[in-house]
């Protein structure tokens, strides 16, 4: 989720393609007998616990334990952990955004899953990678999400959609006009221009023979991201975007230009589903568009997550109930009530998921997607890279230039803060 991003997003995997078992690994009576009367804690995410009420319940009458459910904001569960686990006051499940999954372990703050090839492979691809870290798994994926493009059906028709970026650059030429706009998108922010950056052969880490991320290796600075912030920044410099939306403050503006009729279409995340539903916008959800090669705009796959803390006293039985709650069958439940599109493979083409439009519209630009490199020296990324792309979009400084700063900075605070581990 992107309001998570860093802290990821809140963040939807490559071809939400999403083959899961209907419920987790069965354990031996001696395990159930020796987990009589245990208790478990479980951290979820803000009002998402009718999510899990139903597997929760099932749990507690196959293992004869209490699990007790506490409601925590899921992108700072990590930094209550940190406190709460050492004292032994935290939780033995906790939910978290994919991308903290490599600081957290090399933290020590969670427990490695042992969990068989088959289990792992019902989830997507790209959101089983969310968990990896050194060819090790820390947790199993609940839900998934990407950006998408909302457009006003008031303002735009379906069929008027323009296919590809440079066309929305066409149609705000036309449309934009200093209070009202055609297409907007937090450009000036890395977690949405690599959309376009990537297209062109940007990336923030390459990757080494085995898959895992390099971070010696930094993309964001190359010929093609140069080219992606290039074409991003002529929608600044003529106008085609507010001024308002630069800075830590663009999301509020850019939300309440469409909320108010006053912008075409957004770039945004189904994060925004109810609060447009709310706001009485007919709005439809559609894939990122093309960009003038072929290629379609990418976007940072997020991926939520049940993991088990490492201060856990009963991480065996956690284990167990991470499982069962990431199942198929209790991840399509939690979908009808979170509507938070699962991570698994089997329900990518569930009648009952698929009849979301925003469902539908995460499914396929997950396609087009990666997860948000989860390994811990993407935290010296953010910073340098939304400092330089707002120096593009404000016009101070020419992407080349702007660019090679911030990959200048990230490595330097990568070698500072990270060499020695």
């Amino acid at each position: 989720m992107k309001k998570a991003k860093r802290c990821s997003v809140f963040m939807l995997c490559a071809a939400v393609s999403l083959s899961l078992a209907a419920c987790g690994p069965k354990e031996s009576s001696s395990a159930k007998s020796s987990s009589k009367g245990s208790e478990l804690v479980v951290w979820e995410d803000k009002e998402k616990s009718n999510g899990i009420k139903d597997a929760v319940a099932a749990f507690e009458k196959e293992h004869d334990v209490k699990v007790k459910v506490v409601e925590k904001p899921y992108a700072k569960q990590i930094e209550d952990l940190r406190m709460d686990g050492p004292a032994g006051t935290g939780p033995d499940v906790l939910t978290m955004p994919g991308d903290q999954i490599g600081t957290a372990v090399t933290e020590g703050l969670l427990k490695e899953l042992h969990v068989k090839k088959d289990v792992q492979s019902l989830y997507t691809d790209a959101s089983i990678q969310s968990q990896m870290v050194d060819q090790k798994l820390y947790g199993l994926p609940k839900a998934v999400e990407t950006t998408v493009l909302f457009y006003n059906k008031a303002l735009i028709s379906e069929k008027e959609l323009p296919k590809t970026l440079e066309e929305w650059y066409d149609y705000s030429k036309k449309t934009a006009d200093g209070s009202k706009f055609g297409f907007l998108a937090l450009f000036d922010q890395i977690y949405y221009a690599e959309s376009v950056m990537s297209g062109y052969g940007g990336y923030i880490f390459g990757k080494d023979k085995d898959g895992s991320y390099n971070s010696s290796d930094i993309g964001i600075n190359n010929e093609g991201a140069v080219k992606g912030a290039a074409l991003m920044q002529k929608f600044y410099k003529e106008g085609l975007f507010p001024a308002g939306i630069i800075g830590e403050q663009g999301i509020n503006v850019l939300e309440s230009l469409f909320t108010e009729g006053k912008a075409a279409a957004i770039i945004s995340g189904p994060w925004n589903v109810e609060a447009f539903s709310k706001a009485g916008i007919n709005y439809g959800i559609t894939k990122l568009p093309k960009l003038e090669n072929g290629k379609n705009m990418s976007s940072f796959i997020g991926v939520k997550s049940y993991n088990v803390s490492a201060f856990s006293k009963n991480a065996e039985l956690a284990q167990e109930l991470a499982v069962f709650l990431a199942n198929e069958k209790n991840s399509k439940t939690r979908y009808e009530e979170t509507k938070e599109v699962p991570a698994v493979k089997s329900l990518a083409n569930d009648p009952a998921i698929m009849k979301s439009e925003a469902a539908r519209a995460v499914t396929e630009q997950s396609r087009f997607s990666e997860p948000t490199p989860n390994i811990p020296e993407m935290n010296e990324i953010w910073t340098p890279a939304d400092s330089a792309l707002q120096t593009v979009a404000t016009g101070k400084a020419d992407p080349k230039q702007a660019l090679d700063q911030a990959a200048e900075t990230a490595k330097g605070q990568i070698k500072a803060k990270h060499s020695g581990k």
